[in-house]
């Protein structure tokens, strides 16, 4: 597969007034499409005991930082159409709530489309496999639902490895000339056995091989999100296991839906699949 190589500008904060300056709303990064995280900065009142939010349709809940700066991580939906979205917030000051809303503009994002081979079995599944795929849909369903409230990521994201990308959230996947789905995640060129590292704090709730995703790692970071680590060549962590950055969670592969060694990538915000690349790049504030 021929090497893509993608660099992106560190995101910096675009503003949203409110009434008066103690409401102001501002986001990471800049130029919003679909498929991008979103960090969201609202600079609250003094005393204000909670900030949360309403942003289609999931809960968004913020943390303080630096004085009257509150912080909430989102996401936006990849095939969302380009207009002005709502964002509905509600500030708890004293012992009343304060709504704000703010219209935010999203360009729509346009994606490339790729040619794969893979094995036949990965398009064309017999039966035995079509059993296989099911309980492996079961056991995501499962482990997903176990995702805690509690944010356990804290600081910016790091990169599980260090290396070129070799394909780009959102490219469409046309396997053995059928069109089976969108890319949700990044690829990293790397050989197998190559390290690879958790990219933020939190709690491994799936780690086996599965059918399509070969070898897989999925860390709950909390509120939500969730990252994915798929194709490995082998596992190094347990599922139930905290762990922080860049604990080593096992090395590269091939293994799974893959058309050769690499690795996979991808984020997971309440159900949304995100541009690891873009919340790689954003500026996340220590605790």
């Amino acid at each position: 597969m021929a090497l893509a190589l993608v660099a992106l500008a560190a995101p910096d904060f675009c503003a949203a007034k409110g009434v008066g300056d103690k409401n102001l709303v501002s986001w990471q990064p800049t130029k919003l499409i679909g498929g991008s995280p979103v960090l969201f900065v609202v600079r609250a009142p003094v005393g204000t005991k909670a900030v949360t939010a309403l942003w289609f349709g999931h809960d968004v809940i913020f943390f303080r930082q630096a004085g009257d700066s509150w912080y909430g991580l989102a996401g936006i939906p990849a095939e969302t159409p380009s207009g002005s979205y709502d964002l509905r917030l509600t500030q708890t000051v004293g012992g009343r709530s304060i709504a704000i809303r703010r219209k935010i503009k999203i360009a729509r994002a346009v994606y490339p489309r790729i040619p794969i081979k893979v094995a036949k079995q990965y398009t064309e599944p017999s039966p035995e496999q079509l059993t296989a795929i099911a309980s492996d849909k079961e056991v995501k369903q499962k482990a997903f639902g176990t995702i805690g409230e509690q944010r356990l990521w804290t600081g910016p994201f790091q990169a599980p490895v260090v290396a070129p990308i070799s394909d780009v959230f959102g490219t469409e996947r046309v396997f053995n000339q059928q069109i089976q789905s969108r890319h949700q995640g990044l690829d990293y060129a790397v050989p197998a056995g190559t390290p690879v590292r958790a990219v933020n704090r939190g709690t491994v709730i799936l780690a086996r091989p599965m059918f399509f995703e070969g070898n897989c790692v999925v860390i709950d970071h909390g509120q939500g999100l969730l990252s994915l680590y798929l194709h490995l060549s082998e596992i190094a962590v347990k599922e139930g296991e905290e762990i922080g950055p860049g604990k080593l969670l096992g090395l590269s592969g091939g293994t799974g839906r893959a058309s050769g060694p690499h690795l996979h990538l991808a984020i997971r915000w309440q159900g949304v699949y995100l541009n690891p690349a873009i919340l790689l790049k954003l500026n996340v504030p220590e605790n």
